[in-house]
């Protein structure tokens, strides 16, 4: 008698085989034996390489293959806030923006962060969340908040933009002769390729619209200082003097840096960001960049270890070098002095100056224009060098006569 092969009977029979017969191939470690997965492979190659109507072809699975999450990095989980809780957030953004902007807007931040932590700590959604997941949670309610409010909030009134403005010219006319000597930083803590990168991370400040990220850029750049004094410290066996050499360093940094709108950007962050995060390093920063800005505001000949008669000239030949480099043509503006000088030259060749050689009578209406103008900037910068001869006592026509020798 016949049995076929797919009848109950015979697979018992060949399962009692199997149980009589010693193992051809030993077992992986997932209880199937090495026979059979080479199988299951074998059959999957087959599969893959010749895909039947409707399965995905190998470059469908492939792709899948690398979408799967990676082995040691796990999903990153999203805990939401509660519906309740974003439509308070939502609420709150309207609710602020219905007032005008007053001294009281840090406050009512600062109450409403406080308020939405209490509450995402005692809800149950974040029952099991560790502290810095609702710290990052927080991180990013202030972001959200801070970013839709900034126009808002940010150097809102006039007195804020007149500060920013007097703070930029000021220190306008001091990048133009303060020298480290003047500050007092010592030659051994001299360097520019420190001072460069510093310069850089606090001009980022303005870039931003979060509290945190104007925070970091304040950071960045204290911690390029605070570097460069450790540095020179382990190098040449020295103690550190802390502030007495750290802000300094900073104010000059702040001069070279000339962030815009420093007051208003100073005075965001200290009353939007979270008042538990303006702590430790972070507060030694911010205090010391704040004092920086206010050694700026009131600096004079003092401050700046010069006599007040040469502070004074310093500061109205500074002046003078802004009102000429403002009324001067842009063309020859980044140029070096060589070059400027050679731009000069073609100008009187003709270029700037095209009616040197012309005949008044060939002159037309606009041609007599476009002179009028190019007059009145001969006169203005004119005027301005004859200022700044007399300030530097020097003869006008000695100079003129010396220029002619040459």
């Amino acid at each position: 008698m016949q049995i076929a092969e797919t009848s109950p009977v015979h697979l018992d029979i060949e399962r009692w085989k199997r149980k009589q017969e010693p193992e051809a191939y030993p077992r992986t470690r997932y209880g199937s034996s090495l026979h059979t997965a080479h199988a299951n492979s074998t059959r999957s190659a087959r599969s893959l390489a010749t895909p039947c109507d409707g399965e995905p072809h190998v470059g469908d699975v492939a792709a899948g293959l690398l979408r799967l999450p990676r082995p040691h990095a796990p999903p990153r989980r999203r805990r939401p806030l509660p519906f309740h809780q974003e439509l308070r957030a939502r609420s709150f953004l309207v609710s602020f923006s219905f007032h005008e902007p007053n001294a009281e807007d840090g406050s009512k931040v600062q109450a409403f962060l406080a308020e939405m932590e209490s509450a995402i700590r005692d809800h149950p959604l974040w029952a099991s969340a560790t502290n810095q997941e609702i710290d990052h949670a927080l991180e990013g309610l202030e972001k959200y908040v801070m970013t839709k409010l900034f126009n808002r909030t940010f150097g809102s009134s006039a007195e804020d933009a007149i500060t920013d403005m007097e703070i930029s010219e000021k220190i306008g006319l001091l990048q133009q002769f303060v020298k480290p000597q003047h500050l007092d930083i010592p030659k051994v803590l001299h360097n520019e390729a420190s001072w460069l990168v510093a310069v850089k991370e606090l001009q980022k400040i303005n870039s931003y619209k979060a509290p945190r990220e104007k925070l970091l850029c304040v950071m960045s750049c204290c911690q390029v200082i605070n570097n460069l004094l450790l540095n020179v410290s382990m190098s040449n066996d020295r103690t550190l003097s802390g502030a007495d050499e750290f802000l300094p360093i900073l104010i000059y940094i702040t001069i070279k840096a000339n962030p815009p709108q420093l007051h208003s950007n100073l005075k965001f962050v200290q009353l939007f960001r979270r008042e538990t995060k303006l702590i430790s390093e972070v507060e030694y920063y911010l205090t010391n960049l704040i004092s920086a800005k206010m050694f700026i505001i009131n600096a004079n000949a003092r401050s700046l270890s010069m006599e007040e008669s040469e502070f004074q000239k310093h500061m109205e030949l500074a002046r003078l070098s802004t009102q000429i480099s403002v009324a001067s043509p842009s063309s020859s503006q980044g140029l070096p002095a060589s070059a400027k000088a050679l731009h000069e030259e073609s100008d009187i060749a003709g270029s700037r100056f095209p009616f040197m050689d012309s005949e008044t009578e060939s002159l037309t209406t606009g041609e007599v224009k476009q002179l009028h103008d190019l007059y009145r900037q001969v006169v203005t910068r004119y005027t301005l060098l004859s200022k700044a001869l007399r300030k530097l006592s020097i003869d006008e026509d000695q100079l003129l006569n010396s220029v002619h020798d040459s």
